[in-house]
């Protein structure tokens, strides 16, 4: 059973930078698509951007496009999310997934736990 744990969030002012990483065990990821998503409080969860396998193909939610960007390290088995220009209302609980079982209704077999971000005007 693959296992996700998403890390690196954290408290940034607006305009600053974030990483956040996703790091699977319990077996390989490589095989993949992955994807980001979020959900802010009171609201619904949301696409932010994945990625197919070998990183060959990515999509970005408008909302993030030109300051995100998602990519992969098949050998360390993670997924990373640069965040830059962080606005306020980039403010979530960032989630990550694997093994799209349909990827562009956003369904996915496995979850991660959760990285708080909170951007502060």
């Amino acid at each position: 059973q693959v296992q996700l744990v998403a890390s690196g969030g954290g408290l940034v002012q607006a305009g600053g930078s974030l990483r956040l990483s996703c790091t699977a065990s319990g077996g390989t990821v490589r095989t993949y698509a992955m994807g980001w998503f979020r959900q802010a409080p009171g609201k619904e969860r949301e696409f932010v951007a994945d990625c197919s396998w070998n990183a060959g193909s990515v999509y970005y939610a408008d909302s993030v496009k030109g300051r995100f960007t998602i990519s992969r390290d098949n050998v360390k088995n993670t997924l990373y999310l640069q965040m830059n220009s962080l606005k306020p209302e980039d403010t979530a609980v960032y989630y990550c997934a694997a093994n799209a079982i349909n990827r562009k209704a956003y369904e996915y077999a496995y979850w991660g736990q959760g990285t708080q971000v909170i951007v502060s005007s």
